[in-house]
């Protein structure tokens, strides 16, 4: 079967196949009458089954569910039209690649992925690419030679998942009336939840933004939908949307799910993109009531093969098994009880990664530097925003335009200056690379399980002022 095979690093073209004789309308099964169905399945040699479907009122939406036995209950009793009819659904619920503009991804992780079109849009602009440059695990590349991977994967990776979960559980329980609408919104907000990320990745949100910014509640998801919005509006993606029926409500819905649901929790239903019926759509994405989501089944799988790290948790397991249940008035993506183990492993795993990688000390020494290069840095590289009004890293928050110039290359841009107002910043830098790091010379342990922000803060700023340079 001929397709499109594209890598994560690089996209080869191919020439499209010959149509058959289903393209056409393989986007609008779901709109199918009656009539039309049993049309289709004339021009596709099934006259008897046409006629039984007709009879019976079967339109697109019910010919996708339809299984064996429901072809003895409408009287289609011939094998041959058995086998044909099998073969006319699967093609109706699986369209060709080449016609839908459909591309085939292949990953390390995944193996062969395939994006919908209109993904591929989003994904083929100057914002998107830009995750190609910000390291997934930030300063970690330092201290793990492996740990090269970027968001940009890590986006292909949670957007494959989320349609996967999704489809899995449609396949199982058509009665939660799961569109195809809801699959490609969930993928999109899969795609786009890391747009907002800064240069090295929670670095900048996490280390950066708290010191020049002190106060400020904000976050990368916030970022995220900044960015999701220009990157429409700036590239004119919206007759995209329109062509694949996404409206209003449904990229508010894409937004709710990229930030998470901040309402989740309420006893009134405060979310507008989608109803209180689809309430589990809102778990697979960035889940916040549980934390189990696609989103961490792909970096954990990722950052264990770039890291040498042992991935006992098995993802495909859980979406096999997952279905969803009305728990105390709410629909909940739930799992049988005897794979708690399953569910163990994830969160074993996710400790193992930050006690190994995430929390390395070495990593947070390198990390504590490129901070300081970036803070002393801050009010002499500027990038140009949207009205042509240059803005600080920490103001690039705020403007689109210049925050979409930021990404890691920042760090080679203070490295390679010669502007004397950077020559603090630049040498922290040069120390990393010559390894010659911050020792800590001493450290304390925060006491109280309820300790406010504002006091973990003033911690971590007497912890850093006994950290001493180190210069061999």
């Amino acid at each position: 079967m001929d397709m499109d095979v594209i890598s994560s690093q690089e996209s080869v073209g191919e020439p499209p196949r010959k149509k058959t004789r289903l393209d056409d309308d393989y986007l609008n099964y779901s709109k199918w009458d009656a009539e039309t169905v049993a049309e289709k399945l004339k021009q596709n040699g099934l006259d008897e089954a046409a006629e039984r479907f007709r009879e019976n009122g079967i339109t697109g939406d019910t010919l996708i569910q339809l299984k064996d036995k429901d072809f003895e209950k409408l009287e289609v009793t011939d094998l041959n039209q058995i086998v044909k009819l099998r073969k006319f659904i699967r093609t109706v619920k699986t369209p060709p690649f080449h016609f839908l503009g459909q591309k085939v991804f292949n990953d390390p992780i995944h193996g062969h992925i395939e994006l919908h079109p209109l993904c591929v849009k989003i994904l083929d602009t100057p914002e998107f690419q830009r995750l190609r440059f910000i390291k997934q695990l930030g300063t970690c590349y330092f201290v793990y030679p492996g740990a090269a991977h970027n968001r940009f994967e890590h986006s292909l990776g949670v957007c494959h998942l989320a349609g996967q979960l999704l489809r899995a559980i449609r396949q199982r329980q058509p009665e939660l009336d799961i569109t195809d609408v809801d699959v490609l919104c969930v993928e999109i907000a899969g795609l786009c939840h890391d747009l907002g990320h800064g240069p090295f990745s929670h670095l900048f949100d996490g280390a950066f933004i708290p010191i020049v910014s002190p106060g400020s509640s904000w976050k990368h998801e916030d970022t995220s939908i900044k960015m999701f919005r220009y990157l429409v509006r700036k590239n004119q993606l919206d007759a995209a949307f329109e062509k694949y029926d996404l409206t209003a409500a449904d990229i508010t819905f894409i937004e709710e799910m990229m930030a998470g649901p901040k309402h989740y929790c309420e006893d009134i239903w405060a979310l507008k993109g989608r109803t209180e019926d689809k309430s589990f759509l809102y778990e697979i994405v960035a889940n916040k009531r549980n934390g189990i989501d696609v989103d961490k089944w792909d970096y954990f799988a990722r950052d264990c093969l770039m890291l040498g790290i042992r991935n006992n948790f098995d993802y495909t397991r859980f979406i096999h098994f997952a279905r969803v249940l009305e728990v105390n008035g709410a629909y909940q993506i739930c799992t049988r009880d005897k794979d708690s183990e399953t569910l163990y492993d994830m969160f074993h795993i996710r400790q193992t990664l930050h006690r190994i990688a995430y929390s390395h000390k070495t990593s947070n020494i390198i990390q504590k530097m490129v901070t300081d290069a970036f803070v002393k840095a801050n009010d002499h590289i500027k990038f140009v925003g949207e009205k042509g009004v240059w803005k600080k890293m920490s103001e690039a928050i705020d403007d689109m335009k210049a925050f979409s110039q930021m990404t890691d290359h920042v760090f080679n841009l203070i490295l390679n200056s010669t502007d004397p107002n950077l020559k603090e910043s630049r040498d922290i830098l040069t120390n990393v690379l010559k390894r010659k790091l911050y020792k800590c010379v001493g450290q304390t342990q925060a006491k109280g399980e309820h300790m406010k922000k504002e006091v973990l803060y003033m911690l971590y700023f007497i912890v850093q002022l006994v950290c001493l340079f180190y210069k061999y």
